[in-house]
């Protein structure tokens, strides 16, 4: 099986490749870099899969620092089409977009020594840090774990090409684990193992 995986940041590939993920793309932080990133990935190489990971903010009850939380959905959360559209829905698509079922399973059956999450991650051009912001994604969506900057738009340009899309992210702050601030998201980068990372790998070698 074909799968491209990309991550947004020199940090994030430079930790995959120590764990022995060697084919990585790289597409910088944002919505419109993964969008790119993705659509010339799949124009170009015709993946069977993609796959999106690195780390992300978590938000969700119960979710902590060094945990892995899988996006059985993902969704945007800095988007209003205006009246007659759900928050966080791009006029004419889903409000939420799903993983796709088989990568997801495959995910939840890796033998890992990590704790893993299933459910929504959320997307918008923001890096969150206060409880307030925190409090308005999930004013939107109650049930969301975490949030990041792109995996949403790997997923609607997946779902534009019919090609099967899985988003996981690695927990590098958490608002109920600890205070939620930019030296506990720079001291994640200090303590991660490859370890976390691994799990990558062992999915990549699953498929």
């Amino acid at each position: 099986m074909k799968t491209g995986l990309i991550v947004a940041m020199s940090s994030e590939y430079e930790a995959l490749r120590r764990a022995g993920v060697t084919d990585v793309i790289k597409s910088g932080i944002g919505k419109a870099g993964a969008a790119r990133a993705a659509t010339e990935f799949i124009l170009a190489e015709h993946p069977d899969c993609i796959i999106n990971s690195g780390c992300t903010g978590g938000i969700g009850a119960g979710v902590g620092v060094f945990d892995i939380v899988l996006g059985k959905q993902t969704a945007y959360h800095d988007v209003w089409c205006g009246e007659g559209n759900l928050p966080g829905q791009v006029q004419g698509l889903p409000q939420r977009f799903d993983a796709d079922p088989s990568l997801l399973a495959a995910a939840l059956g890796l033998q890992t020594g990590c704790t893993l999450h299933s459910g929504l991650i959320c997307t918008g051009d923001q890096f969150l840090t206060s409880s307030e912001e925190d409090a308005r994604v999930l004013d939107i969506y109650p049930d969301a774990l975490a949030c990041d900057m792109e995996s949403a738009a790997i997923a609607q340009v997946c779902r534009h090409y019919g090609v099967p899309f899985l988003s996981f992210r690695i927990i590098s702050d958490a608002r109920h684990a600890e205070k939620k601030s930019e030296a506990v998201y720079n001291d994640f980068w200090q303590k991660i193992g490859e370890d976390s990372f691994a799990f990558v790998r062992q999915l990549l070698e699953s498929l």
